[in-house]
């Protein structure tokens, strides 16, 4: 039984590299071989190359001072950061919240089982970001030291007591906030709330982090065996990764103790949590008028109340709407200094501003709500489809919900590019119009491509969210867009200047958009109502 659910769970995480949802039918073997050959570039090349950089800066300074131990602390530590980082928003939906639990609680299955099934998605995913680090330092550290088989032995303990440890906290911490998510009652709200404090805790940590290793290489000498003597358990921790046999000892008992710990946990509270309702309020009925809305008012309403009920929605696609007014106060207090290095570098105001509105531009493709709107609707697509609406109305309100969450925040980014800059008046007036055609663009692309590959027959909301086809096209093509405006600019530099080189890139992005909004008009309602 063990076996058919792990099958199950693996099949369920891998399904969208061998199955297409839209057409209903396994995917071809170019199609499979091409996705995983993406995700294979970004994890192992982007992700994995970038830590080894790190990695190779770190492991001759230390391990020549005595202290390789430290070398795997740090490298570790950052990896269980990444790991629960990656797999901490999944795991309370993929443990507690999958749509097939009282399916598979209503079956003669312990629930140990069941819990044993769901961790290993959960392990696989923080097994998967934590390797991304330590597997590259391992590399490092095998290349650059005279090999021994007691150190390949101890890599190869530390990599699995690092992925169970990270397995452990995540159930943890997705225990946590199930807990959490049964007592509140705007549960989304509050979990986006708490995972841009974790977000913003991380970044921070991340950054000290850095400064503080940089003094730590300048100073090994004097701070190691400070370290060691007063964080001795971190000592052994990465004395383990050497082959060190009482580090080896003492971290295996610590991860094994923990996750038993964490296995009692949620054996006593999985059944509760995973069938929990959340509590109910008793509310006193009060008669009152309800305002009356127009359709286009109503149905935008929908979309925002799906939005807001739905954290991984907000976090994966509406963060832009946070994170584009931080870079306007960030241009307001650093602007200055940022515009003044700038011009230095490339000697005119003109590349400067081209660059800020690239900024501008790249920042808008953080929020993609449209992208995924259509495919969200899963199963339940039958109900826009039935209302006595046209069906270019129901599309009007997902496509005006990423135009209202972007276009008024990304203004005020625009004013404070422009009061930085100081630039004329035909330069600020393109840092206010471009970005504002841009978004309207990417909103109208983010919506024709999911209207076009919309993947309704989808078992967990992640799936549409963060590994659509859409969704991965959209983003890639505004990052796409935005470096194609800096970099046409920095290889032709053309002699008439930033102001009309932004105002023909803005002429072309209101083209495009006019026929993606056409298209939209005109065979979107039909496509949307035989999806």
């Amino acid at each position: 039984m063990v076996k058919t659910l792990l099958k199950k769970q693996f099949a369920e995480i891998f399904r969208n590299y061998f199955y297409d949802s839209k057409k209903n039918k396994a995917r071809s073997r170019a199609g499979t071989v091409g996705y995983i050959v993406f995700f294979i570039l970004v994890m192992v090349v982007l992700l994995g190359g970038t830590f080894a950089v790190t990695a190779s800066s770190l492991c001759a300074p230390l391990y020549e001072a005595g202290a390789g131990w430290l070398y795997f602390a740090i490298m570790g530590l950052i990896a269980i950061l990444l790991g629960i980082f990656g797999s901490v928003f999944s795991t309370y939906t993929g443990l507690y919240l999958a749509k097939d639990n009282d399916l598979l609680l209503s079956l003669p299955i312990p629930v140990g089982t069941i819990m044993l099934a769901r961790l290993m998605g959960v392990y696989l995913m923080g097994l998967m970001y934590a390797a991304v680090v330590i597997v590259p330092a391992i590399i490092v550290y095998l290349i650059t030291v005279p090999f021994s088989l007691s150190a390949l032995i101890g890599c190869l303990v530390f990599l699995l007591l690092l992925s169970v440890f990270v397995l452990t906290l995540s159930c943890l911490l997705g225990w946590v906030v199930a807990k959490l998510s049964t007592k509140l009652k705007n549960k989304s709200i509050v979990t986006v709330l708490v995972a841009l404090l974790g977000i913003g805790v991380y970044y921070f940590a991340y950054f000290k982090a850095m400064n503080l290793i940089q003094d730590l290489i300048a100073n090994i000498a004097v701070y190691g065996p400070a370290i060691r003597e007063k964080a001795y358990g971190l000592y052994l921790f990465g004395s383990a990764a050497e082959g060190n046999l009482l580090g080896m000892a003492a971290s295996t008992a610590f991860v094994a103790l923990c996750f038993f710990m964490m296995w009692r946990l949620l054996g006593r509270s999985f059944l509760n949590l995973a069938t929990a309702t959340g509590g109910s309020e008793k509310i006193r009925y009060t008669a009152r008028r309800e305002k009356q809305r127009s359709v286009s008012s109503a149905l935008l309403a929908k979309e925002f109340g799906k939005l807001t009920s739905n954290a991984n929605y907000m976090l994966n696609c509406a963060l832009g709407t946070l994170l584009i007014p931080i870079l306007g106060a960030a241009l307001l207090l650093k602007g200055s200094t940022v515009v003044d290095v700038l011009s230095s570098v490339f000697g005119s105001v003109d590349t400067t501003a081209v660059l800020l509105c690239t900024a501008l531009c790249m920042a808008c493709s953080m929020n993609d709500s449209a992208a995924p709107s259509v495919s969200l609707e899963g199963k339940n697509i039958w109900i826009p489809q039935s209302l006595p609406v046209e069906a270019w109305q129901v599309l009007r309100a997902k496509l005006r919900v990423q135009l209202l969450l972007t276009m008024p925040v990304l203004l005020f980014a625009s004013l404070c590019a422009v009061f930085v800059l100081k630039a004329s008046l035909a330069v600020s007036l393109a840092l206010l119009v471009l970005p504002q055609l841009y978004t309207l663009f990417f909103a109208l692309l983010s919506l024709t491509l999911d209207l076009g590959h919309a993947n309704l027959g989808w078992t967990n909301e992640l799936a549409p969210i963060k590994q659509s086809m859409p969704v991965t096209v959209a983003i890639l093509g505004g990052w796409g867009y935005s470096i194609l405006l800096a970099g046409v600019y920095l290889l032709l530099t053309p002699p008439f200047g930033a102001a009309v080189y932004l105002a023909l890139f803005a002429l072309v992005t209101a083209a495009a958009s006019l026929v993606l909004y056409l298209r939209l008009r005109r065979r979107g309602g039909k496509d949307f109502m035989e999806l």
